[in-house]
C-alpha cells in the first residue's frame, strides 16, 4: 500500500511571522531544537528560513539581527506537496531539488505541516541510525 504525506509528515510545524526579528526566530529555532522556522502571513507559507540563512545572508552581511526581519532573507516560493501526495512523490521532490524538509500544503493552500529527511527515513526504516538521530529529543 502505498503512503501519503499525511502519514508521515510532522503536523503543526514552528513558524513565524514574515515581520518577525532574526534574533527572534533563531530563539524559536534554538527552543524548539530545530534549524529553520517556516515563515507565514495569516496562515499561509511564504517561505522558509533556516539558521545557515541567519547566518550567510545576514550576520556575514553585517545585518542587525534584531533588526531585521526574516522576510529579508528568507527562501520565497519554497517547493511544496500536499498531504495526499504519496511519500515517494515527496521523496523525489526532496531529491531533485536537494532539499532536507518540504512543507506540506493543503488544496486552499494553508501551512498543515513538514516532511524531513528524518520523518522519511523512520518512515523507510526505523531502526537506521538516521531514523534514531530524528527521534531523538534535543538536548537542552
Amino acid at each position: 500500500m502505498t503512503r501519503r504525506v499525511h502519514e508521515v509528515m510532522t503536523r503543526n510545524p514552528v513558524t513565524v511571522e514574515q515581520l518577525t526579528s532574526l534574533s527572534e526566530a533563531a530563539r524559536v529555532m534554538r527552543d524548539a531544537g530545530i534549524g529553520d522556522v517556516l515563515v507565514v502571513e495569516e496562515g499561509r507559507l511564504r517561505g522558509i528560513v533556516t539558521d545557515r540563512d541567519i547566518v550567510v545572508r545576514a550576520l556575514a552581511e553585517d545585518r542587525d539581527p534584531a533588526e531585521t526581519t526574516v522576510r529579508a532573507v528568507c527562501s520565497t516560493e519554497p517547493v511544496t506537496v500536499g498531504p495526499d501526495d504519496q511519500v515517494d512523490q515527496a521523496v523525489d521532490v526532496m531529491r531533485r531539488h536537494a532539499l532536507r524538509r518540504l512543507p506540506v500544503v493543503g488544496e486552499d493552500g494553508g501551512l498543515v505541516g513538514i516532511v524531513t529527511l528524518g520523518d522519511l527515513e523512520v518512515e523507510r526504516d526505523p531502526g537506521s541510525p538516521l531514523a534514531s538521530i530524528a527521534a531523538a529529543e534535543p538536548e537542552a
